[in-house]
């Protein structure tokens, strides 16, 4: 499998402010991910007009192959002016870069990006450019798998800021506390979380001023299929399982028919855990050959629970699933390990569900949510029904 590129942010608002003066962009074309984050000048509703327009028009521009020299200008042209400051300024980190983490960042008075590498940071070469007026640094990437990039606005540095430090976390502490809580395959949505949280404990949950961090990460591929209920046509069943379980990649089973039908084919018995990790998640099974058999629509449900906090940008909870109940397994798998989820949908009805608030369309409409989910999260997914 080849190289891929995975990214993600976590935005702290400003106390007492409902919009955030933060604001991530992402564009992904063909081979090429375009990542901007802006930060409008001061908070609230003007800081968010300023930064929406700076991370849309630059995100856009440069996916396109504009030059960065007329995206700062058309930036410059294009931005409202405030009436109090007398001015229009937005600050801005621009990565583009294409799946083997070659291509280039461009940062103007945001905080300098981190690269980590074998879990340790350490700072990228930049140069200096003049555009209009305006110092801009560019940084060529070159970067090899694993490696992550890190951008930031100024709520990281000045986090903490007459509270608990006197003068803000300076980016060498920064640096270290990512040295110290980095672990091997760490994703970038976890990366830029924990470094949130970190920043929004040191403001004793009052954030001083808006705080983003976005993060990008070269990684290697990682495809999943996932059966979801068996075909109405019972005599299709070994034609549906033939298809599932071809090409490389990780195998999932949701369902008890369903798993028994993929035993069935595969010469193998399902071996029932009674462990209950989780009281409301029904526990899982063992197929030799598959990766991972659990039940149905339940623990989709969790699992659809799971991925509307996981894509939550104010969420600090951890971006990573240790639990062993089949939906926190399931949530790994497709929120952590997949860059692409191929769904196998079966739309049989099942008699075991008969005289409960359960049915086919129910199934359906969980895979479908799980799906567009899943796509905001960066994974390329199919669906395929019987």
């Amino acid at each position: 499998m080849g190289l891929c590129l995975e990214s993600g942010y976590t935005s702290l608002n400003k106390k007492n402010e409902e919009l955030c003066g933060d604001k991530v962009e992402t564009i992904v074309n063909g081979d090429y991910t375009t990542l901007v984050l802006a930060d409008g000048l001061g908070s609230g509703v003007k800081a968010n007009i300023l930064s929406t327009l700076t991370s849309k028009i630059l995100c856009t521009m440069v996916a396109n192959g504009i030059g960065i020299e007329a995206c700062v200008e058309t930036i410059l042209q294009s931005l409202p002016v405030c009436k109090v400051r007398g001015v229009a300024y937005a600050t801005f980190s621009v990565i583009h870069m294409n799946r083997e983490g070659q291509g280039y960042l461009f940062e103007f008075d945001n905080p300098q990006a981190i690269l980590m590498r074998d879990c340790k940071c350490r700072d990228l070469g930049r140069t200096e450019m003049n555009i209009l007026g305006k110092t801009v640094y560019r940084s060529d990437l070159a970067l090899k798998e694993g490696d992550v990039l890190i951008v930031m606005s100024d709520g990281v540095i000045h986090a903490g800021i007459g509270m608990t430090l006197n003068f803000g976390w300076q980016r060498p502490e920064v640096m270290e506390f990512l040295d110290r809580v980095a672990e091997p395959d760490m994703t970038a949505p976890c990366i830029a979380c924990l470094l949130a949280g970190a920043c929004n404990d040191l403001y004793m949950d009052q954030p001083g001023d808006d705080t983003t961090v976005a993060a990008v990460r070269v990684r290697e591929e990682c495809r999943v299929s996932i059966m979801v209920g068996p075909p109405v046509d019972q005599s299709q069943d070994n034609f549906y399982i033939a298809r599932f379980l071809e090409g490389d990649g990780k195998k999932i089973v949701c369902g008890g028919t369903s798993s028994q039908i993929v035993a069935r084919y595969l010469g193998k018995k399902v071996v029932a855990s009674f462990d209950y990790p989780d009281e409301d998640v029904p526990p899982i099974g063992y197929i030799e050959g598959i990766d991972l058999t659990t039940e149905g629509v339940l623990t989709l449900r969790k699992l659809l629970q799971y991925s509307e906090r996981y894509l939550s940008p104010r969420d600090l909870s951890p971006k990573y699933y240790r639990q062993k109940d089949g939906a926190s397994l399931l949530a790994d798998y497709l929120f952590v390990k997949a860059t692409s989820v191929t769904f196998f949908v079966g739309q049989s009805i099942n008699k075991a569900h008969q005289g409960l608030p359960i049915d086919t369309t129910m199934k359906l409409k969980l895979v479908e949510t799980l799906s567009e989910n899943l796509r905001k999260m960066g994974k390329i997914v199919e669906v395929n029904y019987d």
